[in-house]
């Protein structure tokens, strides 16, 4: 895998390979259509879970809350949940190593800001806290998985999970050595050229940013109020609010990887564990932060209720409509907003989709707004791209501001062209649950 022109991953190989059909291939990726769906892969591994539900899938309880010990949460991007199982996992001996993602040692002879990397104790995976909106790819670590005996476990967003999955059943042994999937909840994923519009609205080159942290935390703030800072070569930093940037509108769709146009799986159906943020009040106006956590896993639900009962963890049972409150625009993305976009003309494969093609009736505001997400999904790319070739960041970032504004108008009713929206009567809806 590397990063192609628009800084996504793609496949590399020969022509050959690239355009011929390999049925290998086929089975282990998540978007193949002769891949088991994530229902399949559930009523394999948690055939015997409590409940089941049509968003979240199988599950033994959730439960939203924060780690009380030690620096897991001030050094996490929500409520440290996620590094807190995961040093469990290797404090109980479940595992031997840890599968997850973190900052690269040197970013320009990387060529990348982050990459998966392996974690044998609690120092090295404190490295890898806080959300990295950035692509990655799993081959390094799942090659060394391969090279080196042990238990493993590995973290990722759903469709990395389901690959895993499906790599585990090809592969024995992979299968052997993968004990444990933890899974984080997932909107959609940016491409590279995120981080660099960051930097160039900030003034910077993205050849002199050493670090990123995408969400820099802050107790007075919301944790909803997203703040990123560049941390440079020379050890200057510079921050700025995401809402101040032109692509800091999340729905809107910058820079979106094209292939989440056809994912229906928000919160890692097929791990043993997921995490999210608690998008809902009161919890999303702390921030300190605070997760919902998912459990698929008996093993895993016996390691939350110790920790609950020794105050090292500090979480409360929620029923399934609090989870999916927490992600109502994933929610509407990935269900209703792919049963429209099924139904458009498709040249090439198609996925094959638990949802059914226009199986949502929509109005004509929610289909212009999966319309405009498409869009701007589609040009932020190539519009960034020309802006790059002429050395010209303004074309990128005006042309983004219009894009942003017309996005806004149909999603909130903001602005002229809300108003506009407003009078056709067509009120925006977007961020309502």
């Amino acid at each position: 895998m590397e990063l192609d022109r628009y800084g996504q991953m793609k496949p590399g190989g020969p022509r050959t390979w690239l355009r011929g059909r390999d049925e290998e291939f086929a089975r282990i990726c998540p978007f193949s259509p002769v891949a088991r769906d994530e229902d399949e892969l559930a009523a394999e591994y948690f055939s015997r879970a409590k409940k089941q539900d049509p968003l979240l899938g199988r599950f033994e309880a959730a439960f939203v809350g924060h780690v009380e010990e030690g620096e897991y949460r001030s050094n996490g991007s929500s409520g440290g949940m996620v590094t807190w199982v995961a040093a469990e996992l290797l404090r109980l001996g479940l595992v031997d190593c840890v599968a997850h993602v973190k900052e690269s040692d040197d970013p320009q002879l990387e060529g990348r800001l982050f990459h998966y990397s392996l974690s044998r104790n609690l120092q090295e995976l404190q490295a890898g806290a806080k959300s990295r909106y950035y692509p990655v790819e799993l081959s390094g670590v799942l090659q060394s998985i391969r090279e080196t005996p042990g238990r493993y476990a590995v973290v990722g967003i759903p469709c990395f999970i389901k690959a895993v999955r499906l790599a585990c059943a090809d592969d024995p042994i992979l299968n052997e050595r993968i004990a444990v999937t933890l899974g984080l909840f997932c909107g959609h994923m940016k491409s590279a050229r995120m981080a660099e519009s960051f930097a160039w609205q900030m003034g910077q080159d993205i050849r002199q940013v050493k670090r990123l942290d995408y969400r820099k935390k802050a107790q007075d703030r919301p944790a909803n109020w997203y703040r990123a800072q560049l941390t440079l070569t020379n050890g200057e930093t510079c921050a700025q609010d995401w809402w101040h940037l032109v692509d800091g509108d999340w729905g809107a769709g910058f820079f979106q990887n094209p292939a989440c146009n056809f994912c229906d799986d928000v919160v890692a159906e097929t791990a043993d564990i997921a995490f999210g943020d608690a998008w809902k009040e009161p919890y999303s106006s702390d921030g300190r932060g605070t997760n919902v956590v998912i459990v698929r896993s008996k093993a895993l639900l016996d390691a939350i209720q110790a920790g609950i009962e020794e105050k090292r963890i500090a979480l409360s049972y929620v029923d399934s409509d609090f989870v999916v409150a927490t992600q109502a625009a994933g929610f509407r993305q990935r269900r209703e907003g792919l049963s429209f976009r099924l139904t458009w003309p498709h040249m090439g494969m198609r996925p094959r989709k638990r949802v059914s093609a226009g199986s949502h009736r929509l109005s004509r505001q929610r289909m212009a707004v999966y319309v405009m997400r498409y869009w701007i999904s589609f040009w932020s790319h190539r519009v960034f791209s020309l802006a790059d070739i002429l050395h010209c960041p303004q074309l990128y970032i005006l042309w983004a501001r219009a894009a942003l504004a017309c996005y806004q108008g149909v999603a909130y009713s903001r602005g002229p062209i809300g108003r506009i929206v407003q009078s056709l009567g067509l009120a925006g809806s977007e961020g309502r649950t």
